[in-house]
């Protein structure tokens, strides 16, 4: 385009060449500013090309002909025939390959059939040989029996070089010649055989490299348009399937039985593991069994013994617990190895009956003294030697109510059991509850009437009491030792000695020396300097400085023993109390104690019994129900607790502090123990008493002085008491202020509506008057309509005439108004009554 100006009006030409092909027009443009430009623009018409004669054919044949239209006659002629010559080679490239293809397929039939030929003709020699060798030793056999038959003796075997040679058999030498010619024919069959093999070979390795090479990629095989050869995928296939042949025709594996081991609990994949089978398949065993499994979840024995049961292997049933077979084991005893021992005698009975002061009589010392307010309050042990020179083992228990475990513990370990009755006193709850532990353990019982020197004792009244609980003495024609005893002036312990003496020759006490110890803990602490100290009640065996023990949930090494009397012993036997030092933790009083031949041993015992008690406690926890749960929060709603920290000296007070706890309390207060144990009190027992805002109790033991510092700091309470008696009057003193008051009604009098007033400002007002007793104006009231309570409540004024008054007294009239009630009428009577509070105490 070509752009004019408005002055001249003259345009100018664009194209090159004018004529007919272009087309011009005039537009004008308009600007601002008035201005205006006069624009030409051409048209060019789309150019038509017309074919020259003669080729127009051969353009519609060509695909290309549009393209070559721009090319001279002469290259196009030139480019079609190097076309046509491409496509020649092409043609001739393709039938050669093709050629080639065909050539080697045949030479692959023709190998192949050689192949098979010569396997064919290799399975008939060796069927040939084989039918050509077993006739030869037919023949022989026959030879030789015939030969055998016409001599009557077996044929010879040729003579060893330099022996002398025996007459020769002409039948036995024929057989012998027909053997060794079909030696020789085998022989020398040997060597055809052998080349028919090396030429198997020969050709198998051929084969085999043509079928390798047939399968590779070559420029041939790519431009191959007749058919597609195989792939190195299809080849690989080819050789997965042959190997699997080849195992099935070598015939099923043999299955192998294995022992396998099954625990209490055992997951679906290490049973899997066990079996050496696959997950799966034990999960799909699981499923058509009805026990939908994932692999990581733990399944009951007797659905593992069913699954390898199913599986074909053995099962062998094991247990956690099997790690205590050792001590089941050692615990069995030869009659052969049995030797006399000393008697177990507990000393029983009610508290302050005498039964320390009796024992101190006999062992000569004063253990009284020593307790706190003159009361027993822990288990001790003691060995005596009696005037002939026995040894009698004595066990004192505590007599006070709160020691009942102490006393059972104590009937359950010995051989007989000592009751105590005062003479003055007679049968007691604890006398009678001693009964019953000695009736439990079944063991032998001697009655011992103590304090028969004071005035008033009365002997025959004890015997007599006796009989109500079916304890018959000597005395009463029965089968049961008494003894009259005065632990003050000494009199009839030699008697009591000698009965003992005569109880424990009829029991005819033996044990075993010589193995492994067993004992009783009879008692255990928690010593500052000493760490946990354990007293036990040797029973079996003998007990040695460094012995590896378990004992409970605690395990140890024996460091330290400690007689009775104070004095370190290397080794105690049978019937003998010894403390026992190098313990782990704190054991139980009440646990048994087995000596194990190794440390790993007594670990894993001792974690095993742990891991038990665990569990048992979880499951106690989750066997409670969602409706439980609602039941007892209901049930507590109403409840007070009093949360205490209890710790005691030795373990079996923390046991009896618990129990007697347990006991304090009623339907709406009740006493809660967080935590209970042995030794000093320390910080973390300041820690859960301040988190629970509860006060410690200290039994014979103090708290350290960090401990005292936390509690000051934190104002936590920390009791300290030495007398069981004190120590449970003043929690149930506590826990009787967390009981609500008793509210106790007092009548006070009556008053009667004889006509009912509305008062401006004021309401209903009744004009009553007093029939019986006193109208007080603090007093509560009832409207009674009926004799049926309708209100009840507090006057809002009380008035005589026109003044208020406090009280009116019977027979005068007033006026009486309710608070916030009106619907008052006549006749109505109005009863006055005064509430007050009482106090409640814990029984």
């Amino acid at each position: 385009m070509t752009n004019t100006k408005d002055s001249d009006g003259k345009g100018k030409t664009l194209g090159v060449r004018g004529g007919s092909g272009t087309e011009t027009s005039h537009v004008r443009q308009s600007f601002s500013h008035g201005r205006t430009k006069s624009v030409t623009v051409e048209h060019k018409r789309k150019r038509v090309v017309v074919p020259k004669p003669g080729t127009g054919s051969a353009t519609a044949a060509n695909p290309r002909g549009a393209a070559a239209q721009n090319l001279s006659d002469a290259e196009f002629e030139r480019r079609l025939k190097a076309v046509e010559a491409a496509k020649a080679q092409e043609a001739q490239r393709a039938q050669r390959e093709r050629e080639a293809s065909a050539a080697r397929e045949a030479e692959l039939n023709r190998l192949r059939a050689e192949k098979d030929a010569a396997e064919r003709a290799q399975r008939e020699r060796e069927i040939h040989e084989q039918r050509a060798a077993a006739l030869a030793e037919e023949q022989a056999a026959e030879a030789a029996k015939t030969a055998e038959a016409v001599a009557g003796r077996p044929a010879r075997a040729p003579a060893r070089p330099g022996a002398s040679e025996a007459p020769i058999d002409p039948a036995a030498a024929q057989a012998e010649a027909a053997r060794v010619e079909a030696g020789r024919t085998i022989t020398a069959k040997k060597p055809a055989a052998k080349a028919v093999v090396e030429e198997k070979k020969t050709t198998r390795a051929k084969g085999d490299d043509d079928r390798r090479r047939s399968g590779k990629l070559t420029i041939a095989n790519a431009t191959d348009e007749d058919g597609r050869q195989r792939s190195l995928a299809a080849m690989k296939r080819r050789q997965e399937r042959d190997k699997r042949r080849m195992a099935s025709h070598s015939g099923e594996r043999e299955k192998v039985v294995r022992e396998v081991h099954v625990p209490d609990a055992i997951t679906v994949q290490e049973l899997a593991n066990r079996m050496a089978e696959r997950v799966a398949a034990v999960v799909k065993t699981l499923m058509q069994n009805g026990i939908m499994a994932t692999q990581n979840q733990a399944i009951d024995p007797e659905t593992a013994t069913l699954i390898v049961e199913e599986f074909g292997h053995k099962v062998v049933r094991v247990s956690e617990s099997d790690v205590e077979d050792v001590i089941t084991l050692a615990s069995e005893d030869d009659e052969a190895n049995l030797k006399a021992r000393a008697p177990i005698v507990t000393i029983m009975g009610h508290v302050d009956h005498g039964k320390t002061s009796l024992l101190d009589a006999i062992r000569k010392t004063n253990v009284v003294s020593g307790e706190a307010g003159g009361i027993t309050q822990h288990i001790g042990a003691y060995q005596v030697a009696t005037p002939d020179g026995a040894k009698v083992t004595f066990l004192d228990t505590p007599g006070h109510a709160a020691f009942t475990s102490m006393r059972a513990r104590g009937a359950q370990v010995t051989d007989i059991v000592v009751l105590v009755v005062a003479a003055d006193d007679s049968v007691m709850p604890q006398t009678i509850e001693a009964i019953n532990h000695a009736k439990a353990a079944g063991v032998p019982m001697i009655v011992a009437i103590n304090k028969v020197d004071k005035p008033g004792a009365d002997p025959t009244r004890v015997r007599t009491q006796l009989l109500q609980h079916e304890v018959v003495v000597e005395e009463m024609s029965g089968d049961v030792l008494d003894v009259e005893v005065s632990a003050l002036t000494g009199k009839g312990l030699d008697k009591l000695l000698e009965a003992i003496g005569l109880q424990a020759e009829l029991l005819d006490l033996q044990a075993n020396p010589d193995r492994q110890a067993e004992g009783a803990v009879i008692e255990a602490k928690l010593d500052v300097g000493r760490g946990p100290v354990a007293t036990v009640l040797v029973q079996k065996g003998t007990l040695k400085r460094g012995d590896i023990f378990v004992v409970g949930e605690q395990w140890g090494k024996v460091r330290a023993l400690i007689n009775d009397q104070g004095d370190r012993v290397e080794e105690v036997g049978p019937s003998v109390p010894v403390e026992v030092l190098g313990l782990s933790g704190t054991p139980e009083a009440g646990d048994v104690l087995n000596v194990v031949d190794d440390e790993a041993k007594a670990r894993e015992i001792a974690s095993y019994r742990e891991r038990v008690t665990r569990d048992k406690r979880a499951a106690v926890g989750s066997a409670t129900t969602l409706d439980q749960l609602l039941a007892k929060a209901k049930a507590d709603k109403d409840v007070r607790e009093l949360p205490i920290v209890v710790k005691s000296d030795v373990q079996g007070s923390a046991e009896a502090i618990v129990q007697a706890m347990e006991k304090v309390g009623n339907e709406e207060v009740r006493v809660r123990v967080l935590h209970s144990g042995v030794g000093a009190i320390t910080e973390s027992d300041v820690t859960l008493a301040e988190a629970s805002n509860a006060p410690i109790i200290g039994f014979n033991v103090r708290a350290n002085a960090p401990a005292r510092e936390s509690a000051n700091q934190k104002g936590v309470e920390i009791r300290y008491y030495s007398i069981i008696y004190d120590l449970v009057d003043d929690v149930r003193k506590a826990a009787s202020g967390l009981l609500r008051p008793e509210i106790k009604e007092k009548f006070v009098g009556y008053a009667r509506i004889k006509e009912v007033f509305k008062i401006t400002g004021i309401g209903k007002v009744a004009g009553c008057v007093v029939t019986e007793g006193v109208a007080r104006r603090a007093a509560g009231v009832r409207l009674l309509r009926d004799n049926v309570v309708i209100h009840e409540g507090k006057l809002k004024t009380l008035k005589r005439f026109k003044d208020e008054v406090k009280e009116v007294l019977a027979g005068q009239e007033c006026g009486m108004a309710f608070e916030n009630y009106e619907d008052i009428r006549e006749d109505d009577v109005i009863e006055i009554f005064e509430t007050e509070s009482v106090v409640r105490q814990l029984a």
